[in-house]
């Protein structure tokens, strides 16, 4: 399985169009070839070089199986189309809050990806990291991430 995006590669720097200095909006995301037993998805946006340690954009979980992916500038509510919902982030929104790291050093982002073995994994919207990953707990088929830069 691997997660791609239109907007930057492994490794390069994510555009200020999907940062705090930009649009603050979410980047495109493609999701390919997942195990066939894939049953939903669940997508965790974070950064591990934020001074408090490992620092939540985004959670969306109970993303269907049959999803190739997000599209850009996903709306910031707890429920969306299909059932799909998006969990609480550190900067206490619920939705995609974009790159805003201090100024000074640069900043990685993962967006990882896990391709689970259930629909739903039974959270309502506005749940926590903690929350989700104990909900995927046991649950996880594979995984893949992307990592985008970001400096100030």
């Amino acid at each position: 399985m691997e997660i791609v995006s239109p907007a930057f590669g492994n490794g390069e720097f994510i555009p200020v169009k999907y940062t705090c200095d930009g649009d603050d909006i979410s980047p495109c995301l493609f999701f390919l070839n997942p195990p066939e037993e894939t049953k939903s998805f669940v997508l965790i946006m974070e950064d591990p070089d934020a001074p408090g340690g490992v620092f939540c954009h985004w959670l969306i979980y109970d993303i269907p199986a049959d999803f190739e992916g997000l599209p850009e500038d996903v709306p910031p509510a707890g429920y969306l189309e299909y059932d799909i919902k998006q969990g609480l982030n550190d900067f206490g929104n619920i939705g995609y809050s974009g790159p805003c790291p201090p100024p000074g050093e640069v900043h990685r982002y993962f967006f990882i990806l896990m391709a689970l073995d259930v629909e739903t994994l039974g959270l309502e919207p506005g749940a926590t990291r903690k929350e989700l990953l104990e909900a995927v707990d046991g649950h996880v088929i594979t995984t893949a991430e992307i990592v985008g830069l970001y400096k100030r």
